[in-house]
């Protein structure tokens, strides 16, 4: 009960801080793509300790380029905003989502397509237009969320186009932690990180009602080298791409299960 009373005042926080939200955005409407990348920065630097949510950086931020990390769900993009004004490259399903849909694409989200071919190739110029301006593009080449015990192979498209373009790419991890006791059932796997069928809005409510969830987010100290492979064969950059990521957050690839 008083975890679910938690979870009640969190969600009625949640909706204030986001009425607010878009409000300012309304009333704001930045035109460039730097200026909503500083509205998006802002409002997850203010949201997340508001939410009672830690963040911290380890590494240095890259100022342009492209960067990327493992996915562990939606907090995953308030915790990049609110270290640095940046540029997200999203599935386009989030563009349709009530409300949060509407807020990232006004915050100027690069939206890809999965099983479209050529998607990857239309999102190039946003990328590299979002470069030309300064600001770093993130996206999660796992392509979806995962419970973060591992690192999904990586999706190539979008790796292959940057390293066409002559993007620097640099990756990151992102983890959470609980430094505050929930209940013996509560763990980082189904609260924090959001990767199985359990409805969004189901998670959102248990999520707000956690205490302590502090999120860490490391950055390599220089860009991926690629081999000259890898600018010919995505299968290659995909692997390469994928065990810096992991190399990084101190993932061990789980040998196979033989029989």
């Amino acid at each position: 009960m008083v975890r679910f009373l938690r979870s009640l005042g969190g969600m009625v926080r949640l909706t204030v801080i986001f009425a607010f939200g878009a409000l300012g955005l309304i009333l704001k409407r930045p035109a460039t793509r730097v200026q909503r990348a500083e509205w998006l920065h802002a409002f997850c630097m203010r949201t997340l300790p508001r939410m009672g949510i830690a963040f911290r950086q380890h590494g240095t931020y890259p100022e342009h380029g492209v960067v990327i990390s493992n996915h562990m769900g939606y907090l995953d993009i308030m915790a990049f905003a609110a270290l640095h004004r940046c540029v997200f490259v999203s599935k386009a399903e989030i563009g349709t989502w009530p409300v949060i849909g509407w807020m990232t694409t006004m915050s100027g989200t690069v939206y890809v397509e999965r099983g479209r071919g050529g998607s990857a190739n239309r999102a190039k110029g946003d990328i590299q237009a979002a470069a030309a301006e300064g600001l770093p593009v993130i996206f999660f080449p796992e392509g979806t969320s995962s419970d973060g015990s591992s690192v999904l192979p990586f999706r190539s498209g979008l790796l292959t186009e940057s390293i066409a373009a002559g993007q620097s790419i640099t990756a990151a991890f992102i983890r959470y932690r609980l430094t505050r006791d929930n209940g013996p059932d509560v763990a980082i796997e189904n609260r924090v990180s959001y990767w199985d069928d359990t409805p969004i809005a189901l998670h959102i409510f248990r999520l707000v009602g956690l205490r302590g969830i502090e999120v860490d987010v490391s950055f390599a100290s220089s860009p991926i080298a690629f081999s000259p492979a890898a600018s010919t064969d995505r299968r290659v950059a995909a692997v390469e791409a994928r065990a810096a990521v992991m190399e990084l957050g101190g993932v061990i690839e789980p040998e196979p299960v033989t029989t």
